[in-house]
């Protein structure tokens, strides 16, 4: 298992308020698949891992369409980063590995 794998318990701090979301991570070399559920529904992600950052888009159908441009580091059982919602501006996610 490599450092970034597992689950997350994550808050996103956006204009709507607290987004609370269960990420899951599994790396493969310099990729990764997991899926990202909350309030709004699940969907699955891939994307980039280097070292122990990992970056992904994600599509949000709720409360209007748009594309998330997620970058997010892993330090030990912590998680950090930004959620970019386009015109909407730059969002922080902050998470705790529950598994």
């Amino acid at each position: 298992m490599a450092g970034v794998d597992g689950s997350y318990d994550c808050t996103v701090k956006s204009p709507l308020g607290d987004q609370n979301l269960k990420l899951t991570v599994t790396s493969n070399g310099d990729a990764f698949t997991g899926q990202a559920s909350g309030a709004m529904g699940a969907s699955d992600v891939s994307g980039k891992v280097d070292g122990n950052t990992l970056s992904w888009k994600q599509q949000m159908t709720s409360p209007m369409p748009m594309t998330l441009d997620i970058t997010a580091t892993v330090d030990g059982d912590s998680i950090s980063g930004n959620v970019g919602a386009g015109a909407f501006g730059s969002f922080p996610l902050t998470g705790t590995r529950t598994a």
